[in-house]
């Protein structure tokens, strides 16, 4: 069985073998499938420079998100676009657990905020 150490910087050891470093896009990407996840969460929010790079490459999949790594914890940044008629409230905060989950989850990676920025409300 393979031992892991310690979490170092970004990422963690993995004992005989070598590192893995997790890049902060690579966090972003995770935070924004399993906001999206939450109903009620219509979309994740991205200005237009966000709207035209989406159209051409993966960056879609991390639009309206920031993760930032800091040795072994991450702050998270989300900017959501919600259903008109949810309680935004308890939408956000199963976004947190749902993020958070799937952060410390898939990369080991200690969670030590998530904040929300509501942009905007989807009506249709």
């Amino acid at each position: 069985m393979t031992n892991i150490a310690d979490n170092t910087k970004n990422g963690y050891d993995i004992e005989g073998i070598g590192s893995v470093q997790i890049a902060d896009e690579i966090v972003s990407v995770i935070a924004g499938l399993a906001a999206t996840e939450v109903e009620g969460v219509n979309k994740m929010y991205g200005n237009i420079t966000n709207e035209i790079v989406s159209k051409l490459t993966m960056k879609k999949l991390s639009k309206g998100v920031k993760a930032t790594i800091h040795d072994d914890t991450v702050d998270v940044y989300l900017k959501l676009v919600l259903d008109y008629g949810v309680n935004i409230a308890k939408v956000s905060a199963e976004v947190q657990e749902r993020v958070k989950g799937a952060i410390e989850t898939m990369t080991g990676l200690t969670v030590n905020e998530i904040n929300i920025r509501i942009a905007g409300i989807q009506t249709e």
